[in-house]
């Protein structure tokens, strides 16, 4: 598996700069490199750097604090400093930098194979803090881990109107006692990612699974506006989706899973507990009553309180379930029916997902990506031609892949990357009708299905540029139009090329274009010499060097082939 990581090096020594560059470049690293810690700092703020050079010799060099400063200024909390000196010897300066947070030094003249050994350790342990940052990031909330980073704990926090779902598997019991264990634990993955993806989409926060049961949070750990629009919303997803999987399941015969889901808002205390292994969790009678609203509903229904329906009843269907008794608690509570959304406020009218109204009231982005992109690698996966076997669903995905690669080294934002993204699954549908300016078509599709999905005019106009932009001919003007002539073409400098290249033979062929093995060389040869080129410095930083590489094995095939056709030629003629 490829990793990749952007490296940082300050120091007004070109000569310097140069020389880290040649020593370190290739395996993975971006290198990034200015003269001044004033020039790193636009670059700190944007980019994920993972490891910093710094050459505390040069005169411009702030002194010490500045490291602190670093920390405090850097998209991630765990870059590793590393300084940079003639002489490790001369005073107090290397000591002091290790004791200001610098975790390394290296000193000149550069030893390469020394230099190389600590930029592959301090690597590992970047990738180790990345990976347990996203294991954290699973099973706490990302207020919580703010907290524990800040202050080293996270103490209890009491919120007034949180919002509780709650779903259940009706039967469950009696189901899993008829499958395998492995099987049943398959078919909990299954529905439980499928719930993640939706509860994420609402910026709802997952707590736990409880055996079959579920339980997220609203207006706990977040921000956003109107919780209990927003678990409704995912309730809704939730239980359609359930009821395909029903529909589908019968249609083949199968067993089918049903679902149950409850929805309260009231006063809740949150927190941590235990000593060595944590859990985040929350206590309160609000748990208990939505508790009781999901283990008192019917299947493939949602139940909420009165507390919650009189908060959504402006843009849901609801009907009152009468009073149900809270048991263990006491007490009897009014609920309702949540049916689905009122039809003025749900895109298509069809009372499913939301309007643009409520998205924006929930403060929640109005396009509806996830849709989109099913709908798109549907329709390719559908409509392309058999003889598309390059330009195919595959390569695609693999497109897709690399782009969002470079979003992330080039430090693109949420917005951008959504811009980059789309444009990505969009631009290769024109071998639906064409292999020839395939990319107009691509557009075209675009302009017409992407409003639907909620995209703006001007998002959908950027959009069309980043497609069009594909075309070789094109000058790649924005960032994101580099990126994506790239993305598209980041194989150029992968081990991989060779295999990717011949599916764009075999395609060439199948629309009439066949080529010996020395024309195919030198078609190869002469597109990555005489006319491509990456764009992107990241591309140029992480791909280049692979590119050469490719370049000098085409021209050695090709010479031996050559060399093979005159010898055969000779032989014949002598013959």
């Amino acid at each position: 598996m490829e990793r990749f990581i952007n490296l940082l090096i300050i120091d007004e020594d070109e000569k310097s700069q140069k020389g880290l560059k040649g020593i370190l470049g290739g395996s993975g690293n971006n290198i990034l490199a200015v003269n001044t810690f004033a020039d790193a700092v636009p670059i700190l703020q944007k980019k994920e750097i993972g490891i910093l050079l710094i050459n505390i010799d040069c005169p411009s060099f702030p002194g010490f604090e500045v490291f602190k400063q670093i920390k405090q200024i850097s998209v991630i909390q765990n870059i590793y400093i590393i300084v940079i000196s003639k002489d490790i010897y001369s005073g107090s300066k290397m000591i002091r930098g290790l004791n200001e947070g610098a975790i390394d030094f290296i000193t000149k003249p550069f030893n390469p194979n020394l230099i190389v050994s600590k930029i592959e350790v301090y690597k590992a342990l970047f990738y180790k803090d990345q990976r347990i940052g996203q294991l954290l990031s699973n099973i706490f909330p990302q207020t919580v881990l703010d907290d524990l980073n800040s202050n080293g704990k996270f103490s209890p926090k009491r919120v007034e109107n949180g919002v509780v779902l709650f779903t259940d598997f009706v039967n469950f019991s009696q189901k899993a006692s008829k499958v395998k264990p492995m099987q049943l634990l398959k078919k909990l993955e299954h529905y439980f990612t499928h719930f993640d993806e939706i509860i994420g989409r609402y910026n709802l926060e997952k707590i736990k699974t409880i055996g079959d049961s579920y339980m997220v949070l609203g207006g706990v750990t977040e921000q956003n506006n109107e919780p209990a629009i927003r678990a409704c919303l995912a309730a809704l997803e939730i239980r359609d989706f359930m009821i395909n999987e029903k529909a589908l399941a019968m249609a083949m015969k199968q067993d089918y899973w049903e679902i149950r889901l409850g929805i309260h808002q009231g006063p809740l205390v949150a927190g941590i507990i235990g000593t060595k292994k944590f859990s985040f969790d929350v206590w309160g009678d609000t748990v208990n009553i939505a508790s009781r609203a999901e283990h008192s509903a019917c299947s493939n229904t949602i139940s909420v309180t009165s507390t919650i329906a009189e908060q959504i009843s402006k843009y849901f269907v609801i009907h009152s379930r009468g009073n149900i008794e809270i048991k263990k608690r006491g007490g009897q509570i009014e609920m309702f029916f949540v049916e689905q959304l009122k039809l003025e406020h749900s895109f298509y009218k069809e009372g499913k997902l939301a309007s643009a109204e409520i998205l924006a009231l929930c403060e929640l982005s109005q396009v509806d990506f996830n849709h989109m992109r099913k709908d798109i690698l549907n329709l390719l996966k559908a409509s392309l031609p058999d003889e598309v076997v390059y330009h195919d669903l595959g390569h695609t995905l693999n497109v897709e892949k690399a782009a969002l690669r470079y979003a992330k080294l080039e430090g693109l934002t949420e917005e951008e990357t959504l811009i980059l993204q789309t444009a990505v699954l969009y631009h290769d549908s024109g071998f639906i009708l064409t292999d020839r300016d395939n990319e107009d078509f691509a557009a075209n599709l675009a302009s017409i299905h992407l409003p639907k999905f909620g995209y703006s005019e001007n998002q959908i106009e950027e959009i069309i540029q980043i497609i069009k932009s594909t075309h070789y001919s094109k000058p790649k003007k924005t960032i994101l139009e580099k990126i994506m002539s790239d993305a598209d073409h980041d194989y150029f400098g992968r081990a991989d090329y060779y295999s990717v290249a011949n599916k764009l033979r075999k395609e060439m062929e199948n629309y009439g274009k066949f080529m010996t093995d020395e024309e195919w060389l030198k078609y190869q040869l002469h597109y990555l010499e005489k006319k491509h080129k990456f764009h992107s410095e990241t591309a140029k930083n992480i791909r280049l060097y692979g590119k050469i590489l490719r370049i000098n094995e085409l021209k050695n095939e090709l010479h031996k082939l050559i060399t093979s056709k005159d010898k055969n030629e000779s032989l014949h003629k002598e013959g």
